[in-house]
């Protein structure tokens, strides 16, 4: 209740009191006196608006709503299909499984198609095409019938066929900077400066992937190495090859 009608109905009471007693002392004297008659105002409390108290939702609404705020943690988190106990697909089933049409859990469905695609893209530039193609597999999984799924397989395909060097590198030697690491950095140099090749180096971390960079760079003195980093759990160089004018 409001304090508004608390006070409200303070007052009615409190000039209903008085308007008792006015009554009842004006019928002990009234063959003495015939005193004015007390008029009780006629006062309302003014009409509330209609409170409606939502209902309490039911244990399965909350275990949809978890399921799906949990869903959408893993989305986040890149657990797409993966692990088996801990993904975002097996949860928003769960919820389509309840609720067909539920909205959240469908938009989610297709997020992790699109996030399969965007991984497949980004290996591919990488030239890690077998990872590449194993992302379009998973996004087929999900959906094979997915217009996003056609285009990201023609993006693959334009990628293999693109003429570019793609070296794979080893990540133990890499990350132990061995003698075999630097003569395969001075040797992939080398093809960039006879290719004029712009550079892509995938490495774990920046620091890594600057130390590939100074030693292709002190292979070929002279020559301007042109490219870019992007990090990535797999030592890879790629070299796309200038078209010749």
């Amino acid at each position: 209740m409001s304090m508004k009608r608390v006070k409200l109905l303070i007052i009615i009471s409190l000039l209903l009191i008085t308007a008792c007693e006015s009554q009842k002392q004006a019928h002990t004297d009234e063959a003495a006196s015939s005193p004015p008659k007390v008029k009780i105002p006629d006062l309302r409390p003014a009409r509330e608006p209609m409170v409606i108290i939502p209902s309490q939702p039911s244990q399965e609404e909350r275990l949809v709503a978890d399921t799906l705020f949990e869903g959408l943690q893993a989305l986040d988190q890149d657990k797409l299909l993966t692990p088996v106990d801990d993904n975002a697909y097996s949860r928003f089933q769960w919820v389509l499984a309840i609720d067909p049409a539920n909205e959240i859990a469908l938009e989610g469905i297709e997020q992790i198609l699109l996030r399969y695609v965007e991984l497949s893209e980004e290996a591919s530039r990488r030239g890690q095409f077998s990872d590449a193609d194993s992302f379009l597999e998973k996004a087929a999984f999900v959906d094979k019938d997915h217009p996003a799924l056609k285009e990201g397989r023609v993006l693959l395909e334009a990628e293999l066929n693109s003429g570019d060097l793609i070296f794979e590198l080893d990540n133990e030697e890499f990350l132990n900077r061995t003698e075999i690491a630097v003569a395969s950095l001075a040797e992939i140099a080398q093809k960039a400066r006879e290719s004029n090749a712009f550079f892509l180096i995938t490495a774990p971390n920046d620091n890594l992937a600057r130390w590939m960079y100074l030693q292709m760079r002190n292979a070929v003195p002279g020559f301007r190495l042109r490219g870019n980093i992007e990090l990535a759990n797999q030592i890879s160089i790629r070299l796309r090859v200038t078209p010749e004018e």
